[in-house]
């Protein structure tokens, strides 16, 4: 799941007391909304959008006013606003009122799970309310901490140092920053992002920073989010029919996580970790219909469900079914196999054969005994299909995976293989 905007981001900041801006939700009266101007001298209007979707000021879908009148006209023409970014498509649902925050200084800061430090890593810079990706590498600071003592002042301190920052936003950054650790720490996030944080005076000349805008994201599988008793409706709804089955399958045991990438794909990636997911997602680009990660050693009933739903939305149009995977600690692979392969052979069963390539890569426990068993259900339903191990390059493994999806489509493989299926 994932929150983006105060609507809920002030609500979840007031949990560990950090400041944030006044909002209003759509349902704000128009002496409210006055109230508001006369106290910040003017309010900014924000679609709401369920799940996580960015560049809305770009788009132009952030209103500004200064009197009621023209506050209700941006609710008007924000109220069911749609916004695409890149292949994420959202239709608002409400809008809200936020105050006006002058500022001395705009700060960025996030703090994620990064794999590349296998730590949590805190991202900042007070070059903020900019597109962190615009900025050059000097201007932004990413620190991996220990997660076993949290986000201390000195990691603050150390990293705004030295970006140089102005030294009278050191302390007040310090004083609050450490709160969202917290946040994130116990309430099962993977994401927190504060994007700007504007850095107010106050009457007295003491600089507070405001949260003006926030985004996070919650690991499905951590239950220490259900603390927070968000509205089960935050989902984003605009799922495929693909992507809801799956989601029914959360359990505690083996991810599944799935993204359909293209309606229209070749390829069929059934990913096993992570790493393998960026990297056969990266590489196959639009060929691929999903993105997926099923690893963490899921039990033989769930894997087998969750390889009849894919087969069922997939398989008609696919021409490589591709299994893939590192090599893994402690999946099991002889039944995240043995539940693939009697899926499979289940569906073909059902719904007659389809012209099929298989390629599998992967490593781990009981891996030959997976392998063999694969390769009895695909003799057994005549189709062709490659296995690689664990000493395997995996990004050849991928590419074998495309240059087979080349050959059905522009090298008859795809009537090859039907007529020896004896399809018409």
């Amino acid at each position: 799941m994932q929150i983006t905007g105060m609507k809920w981001g002030a609500k979840l900041l007031k949990y560990v007391d950090f400041p944030t801006a006044e909002v209003l939700g759509a349902e704000a009266q128009p002496e409210e909304i006055q109230a508001l101007i006369d106290k910040y001298g003017g309010v900014l209007v924000k679609p709401v959008f369920k799940g996580g979707i960015g560049k809305k000021g770009k788009a132009g879908l952030v209103g500004k006013a200064t009197d009621v009148r023209t506050a209700l006209k941006e609710k008007e023409r924000l109220y069911f606003a749609e916004h695409r970014h890149g292949n994420s498509v959202a239709k608002s649902e409400g809008v809200t009122y936020e105050s006006f925050i002058k500022a001395d200084y705009e700060v960025y800061v996030s703090i994620t799970d990064s794999t590349l430090y296998r730590a949590p890593t805190l991202t900042i810079t007070h070059h903020g309310g900019v597109d962190i990706e615009e900025l050059p590498p000097e201007k932004i600071a990413s620190v991996p901490f220990d997660p076993l003592t949290g986000l201390k002042g000195f990691v603050i301190s150390n990293a705004l140092q030295k970006l140089g920052a102005p030294n009278e936003i050191v302390s007040p950054l310090v004083q609050n920053l450490t709160k969202l650790w917290d946040l994130f720490h116990n309430y099962g996030m993977t994401t927190l992002e504060l994007n700007p944080i504007r850095v107010t005076r106050d009457a007295n000349g003491r600089l507070t920073p405001i949260a003006c805008d926030f985004k996070c994201a919650f690991d499905g599988d951590d239950r220490n989010s259900k603390r927070l008793f968000l509205p089960e409706d935050l989902e984003n709804t605009d799922l495929s029919d693909y992507e809801l089955e799956v989601n029914q399958l959360r359990t505690y045991q083996g991810q599944s996580d799935v993204f359909v990438i293209n309606p229209a794909g070749s390829v069929t990636a059934m990913t096993f970790g992570g790493g393998a997911n960026a990297l056969v997602t990266e590489l196959l680009g639009d060929r691929a219909t999903i993105s997926s990660d099923f690893g963490g050693n899921p039990p033989y009933a769930k894997m087998k469900e969750i390889s009849r739903i894919t087969y069922k939305h997939w398989l008609p149009q696919t021409n490589v079914l591709f299994i893939i995977g590192g090599k893994a600690n402690n999946t099991d692979i002889y039944e995240t196999f043995r539940a693939m392969g009697d899926a499979l052979r289940e569906y073909f069963s059902e719904h007659g054969p389809t012209p099929l390539y298989v390629v599998v890569g992967r490593g781990g426990p009981n891996l030959i005994r997976g392998m063999g068993y694969l390769r009895d259900v695909m003799d057994a339903l005549g189709l062709p299909y490659a296995m690689f191990g664990f000493d395997s390059a995996m990004s050849e493994v991928i590419n074998y995976a495309m240059a087979a999806d080349e050959w059905m489509v522009n090298g008859g493989g795809r009537q090859i293989i039907a007529q020896k299926l004896g399809i018409r």
